[in-house]
């Protein structure tokens, strides 16, 4: 199986999780110093090998390559995990074309590419497991984040259109889409936050757990157990899903 973005926060929650599973598990990243010492990491809880290749998913030949070496490592293809780093956070006076054009490659067309290269691998098995890692932002946009907002939302419709088309191949496509999960990309958003509205993190934290109503953030161990089971074979019925895991944050239907 193959987890991208998977140097930190919920991509290398994801991969630990699934390997000590079992799982023989593909790492990817474009930071080579971090996503090796997460391969010794996840190695030495899990007892597995893993295998950790340099990516940028916004190169169409990388994410060839890396898809080709996965399926050579591991023998087969049969889970997916696309993940990336999120587009920098603002409102709409504040980005440019190439802004926009550089989101869409990193959030949306790396998704379409990583599935892409994977789907030959999964028909001639027989089937396989997608879930794509979005944002609570799919059913309640997100203040200030309207790069996410958008793409995030391109990533669910994509997600659903293919469980329609893949349904007939035994290929399962979900989204898991996290609230406030305790990552550095959520202190980081918050610090901005914060900064915006004038108050201390501490404030604006407060604020934000008031909202949820299991009274505190996530953990990337409890973010990664809803994908693990999406992307394992003990899931047999469920595709073209969005499972939110957010503590209950966002109201919508």
């Amino acid at each position: 199986m193959l987890v991208t973005a998977s140097s930190k926060g919920l991509g290398k929650a994801t991969a630990m999780e699934f390997a000590k599973e079992g799982a023989r598990v593909v790492i990817a990243s474009r930071d080579l110093e971090r996503l090796n010492r997460t391969k010794e990491e996840i190695e030495a809880a899990a007892g597995n090998p893993v295998l950790a290749l340099p990516l940028d998913v916004t190169d169409p030949a990388a994410i060839s390559a890396t898809v080709r070496k996965t399926v050579e490592w591991t023998g087969r293809l049969d889970v997916l995990v696309t993940n990336a780093g999120g587009p920098p956070g603002g409102g709409f006076d504040q980005f440019a074309d190439e802004d926009w054009q550089s989101a869409f490659e990193l959030n949306l067309m790396s998704v379409i590419r990583l599935i892409r290269e994977s789907l030959p691998y999964m028909r001639k098995q027989g089937g396989g497991r997608i879930v794509n890692l979005t944002s609570v932002s799919i059913k309640q946009p997100i203040q200030d984040l309207i790069l996410s907002n958008v793409f995030r939302a391109g990533v669910y419709a994509l997600t659903k259109s293919l469980a329609t088309e893949l349904g007939k191949d035994g290929i399962l496509v979900n989204t898991v889409g996290p609230g406030r999960i305790a990552t550095d990309r959520i202190a980081e958003l918050e610090k901005r936050a914060a900064i915006r509205q004038g108050i201390s993190e501490s404030e604006l934290r407060d604020q934000l757990i008031a909202q949820i109503p299991l009274g505190r953030y996530g953990t990337p161990e409890e973010f990664a157990k809803t994908i693990v089971f999406l992307g394992s074979f003990a899931n047999t019925y469920v595709t073209g899903q969005a499972v939110l895991v957010d503590g209950g944050m966002v109201r919508a239907l």
